[in-house]
């Protein structure tokens, strides 16, 4: 757990600025869905989530054997979604990461 916080830190912290709702949903017995509960960690810490207080987290916990699945919401309407059963933590970090750093340059060429 701590490594996924440090790989977060070492890419600089994860930033919810741009972000309206993320909702995080794997089945917690299948062995895919480990990636996905690690990216759930990262954005855990209460510096994390200080960046965006209005940013919804929803965590949908299934019994089903469904496919561990992140779907972010950006408060342009923009969507992400990424399948945890292909991609490490490290992977739906930077994706998430490069995605928002995107989001935040395109309100600063606005202002």
């Amino acid at each position: 757990v701590h490594a996924i916080g440090k790989m977060a830190a070492s890419k600089g912290h994860v930033v919810l600025k741009a972000v309206k709702k993320i909702t995080v949903q794997f089945c917690p017995f299948e062995s895919n869905a480990k990636s996905t509960r690690e990216f759930l960690t990262a954005l855990g810490p209460e510096k994390v989530r200080s960046t965006n207080s209005n940013c919804e987290i929803v965590t949908e916990v299934k019994h089903d054997r469904s496919e561990p699945i992140v779907d972010v919401a950006f408060a342009d309407g923009e969507r992400l979604v990424m399948k945890g059963a292909h991609l490490t933590a490290r992977e739906m970090l930077q994706a998430f990461q490069t995605k928002c750093s995107s989001k935040e340059s395109q309100e600063d060429v606005k202002k």
